[in-house]
């Protein structure tokens, strides 16, 4: 039986006014904005985090030339469909070919997030008014899980967020069909979320659309069973999935998902306080919440501890199921008062819950920007942000003075910029390839014992000749020269 919660509040749009539709808008244009800020100003100071760009950047540069998505990052000839299954990635190669360049990918990052924003907000005026339901959006824009992403630069789940937003809005507003449908391309998104559609499709069922959840639940666990068994490993150069040894090192000798789960709760439980918390604990009210639950479990039996905290990228897809749980749990607590002044038989929550939930959206704004300052969001206010790096002249020299279409090796330092218009090894897994070029960054991955460029050239590619042409503020540049 359908929850009477699923009635539109009709009221709460028609005080919404001009301010409730043009609001959410405004709201995602403000957020987008920071974030496309945050992500270029970073890039313009060559502070790169990882290696995920530059991977996501040969694949989706693939893609605009109609071809096959190569990772030469990965390995010289690797398919990128053997590591994850991101094939919606493909989605930005045609702004790439006009704009061939990483920060292509940051801003594109910039935008779907903001859409997720606008998503949000919408649903949210939709349902408590224009004040109230702006506030939740503000809170959503600023949250920790969307600020650590946007920090590590672009990565596939950026699509996510917006799928999933669009799904639990129509959820919350007991729209079956579109919820089931907007889940569906989560399977283009990366391999786990399967498991995600399949607790779409369980909370669909337990909300009373039980024929559509349950085709949406099997409709997700086939397809993650069929990209994890069948179309990762027919790309895959060894014939399986890399990753089976991240959960718990389960049949590497390792201590296993059940061991590793037990683990590290001095950064899962600061992780899920912080998760639930953000929405004032309400969330935890609604079977939405469920839809948390595959993300959260992988996490926690993954044996990489970057996957228990906050501040990298995987906290993102969290974000938007638990503010439209949050929302959900408001409207359920509504309709249970609603229902109890209709009927002395009716159950309903407790009083202090029910007059909680109506000051929970101005409660979680306030965590939100209180919070904002221990999370990046916070340089955008801070002067340094703004000022070239130190070791920006020597790094430009560097680009500079490797030519376009060159054969590069390369570690973490440069490789964000390298990658745009030069074919980039990474120094770990360069395999058999022969580069032109060796550039190291003495700061960056080789915890301060930087090799000689030259030397380690020669070293890694035996029967070579290399000559050191540029040695500036940590920089080494050597060139094949036989």
């Amino acid at each position: 039986m359908t929850d009477p919660s699923t009635e539109d509040d009709v009221g709460a749009r028609r005080r919404s006014g001009a301010v409730g539709i043009l609001g959410p808008a405004l709201l995602a244009v403000v957020c987008g904005t920071a974030y496309a800020a945050v992500s270029l100003l970073r890039f313009r100071r060559f502070e790169t985090p990882s290696w995920d760009n530059a991977i996501f950047e040969q694949a989706i540069a693939a893609y605009s030339r109609l071809e096959a998505p190569i990772v030469d990052i990965k390995a010289p000839g690797y398919n990128i469909l053997g590591d994850h299954f991101s094939p919606v990635t493909a989605l930005v190669a045609p702004f790439y070919r006009v704009f061939p360049d990483g920060r292509t990918l940051l801003v594109a990052q910039a935008v779907l997030i903001a859409l997720s924003v606008w998503v949000i907000a919408r649903g949210a005026v939709r349902l408590l008014g224009s004040a109230a339901g702006l506030a939740v959006g503000l809170a959503y824009g600023v949250s920790f899980g969307i600020a650590s992403a946007v920090w590590v630069d672009f990565h596939e789940v950026a699509f996510a967020a917006v799928f999933l937003a669009l799904s639990g809005v129509a959820y919350l507003e007991r729209r079956w069909w579109t919820a089931a449908a907007w889940s569906l391309p989560l399977l283009l998104v990366k391999e786990d979320l399967g498991l995600t559609v399949l607790a779409v499709g369980i909370v669909l069922a337990l909300s009373g659309a039980r024929r559509i959840g349950a085709a949406t639940a099997v409709i997700g666990l086939c397809g993650f069973a069929l990209t994890l068994l069948v179309v990762i490993p027919s790309f895959n150069p060894g014939g399986g999935y890399d990753y089976v040894g991240v959960i718990g090192a389960g049949g590497e000798g390792g201590p296993g998902p059940w061991a590793t789960f037990w683990a590290g709760w001095d950064l899962k439980l600061p992780t899920l306080i912080a998760t639930f918390g953000v929405t004032g604990f309400l969330a935890l009210r609604s079977p939405w919440v469920l839809v948390a639950g595959p993300t959260l479990l992988w996490r926690f039996v993954g044996d990489n501890e970057y996957y228990w905290g906050t501040d990298w990228h995987y906290g993102l897809v969290i974000m938007p199921i638990v503010f439209v749980a949050m929302l959900d749990a408001i409207a359920r607590l509504r309709a249970a008062e609603e229902a109890e002044e209709r009927s002395r038989w009716t159950w309903a929550s407790p009083t202090w819950l029910r007059r909680y939930a109506t000051h929970v959206p101005a409660l979680v704004a306030g965590v939100a920007l209180a919070l904002v300052s221990q999370f990046p969001l916070a340089r955008l206010a801070e002067a340094e942000t703004y000022e070239a790096s130190p070791r920006a002249a020597a790094a430009e020299e560097v680009l500079a003075l490797v030519p376009e279409g060159a054969k590069v090796e390369t570690d973490i330092g440069l490789i964000t910029h390298l990658t745009s218009d030069r074919t980039v090894y990474w120094t770990g897994t360069v395999g058999d390839a022969v580069p032109d070029w060796m550039v190291i960054d003495a700061f960056t991955s080789w915890g301060g014992q930087a090799p000689d460029a030259a030397a380690y050239a020669r070293e890694r590619h035996p029967g070579t000749s290399w000559e050191t042409v540029l040695d500036r503020d940590g920089y080494q540049v050597a060139r094949r020269i036989d």
